[in-house]
């Protein structure tokens, strides 16, 4: 098995986190919280393992979504 390395464990706490996050939503609406979340990771999907800077930068971009998106007033998004 390989061993991730700590940005990497970082990234997957964060898609964890997104998933989770899901719960406290509409159920009529979780697939389009479910669908922007997996599109934000995929659209970022080439950058390399090596680029620490874009990665840190995108992993507190998207935890400040995360935030935002927790938010009980915000029921549905769309991408």
């Amino acid at each position: 098995m390989t061993r991730l390395s700590g940005l990497q464990r970082d990234v997957l706490t964060l898609y964890r986190q997104c998933l989770r996050a899901l719960k406290e939503k509409p159920s009529d609406t979780r697939p389009h919280f479910r669908e922007f979340a997996r599109a934000q990771f995929r659209k970022h999907i080439d950058v390399s393992k090596k680029d620490f800077a874009t990665i840190e930068y995108l992993l507190r971009r998207g935890r400040n979504q995360l935030e935002s998106y927790r938010d009980s007033g915000i029921r549905d998004i769309h991408g």
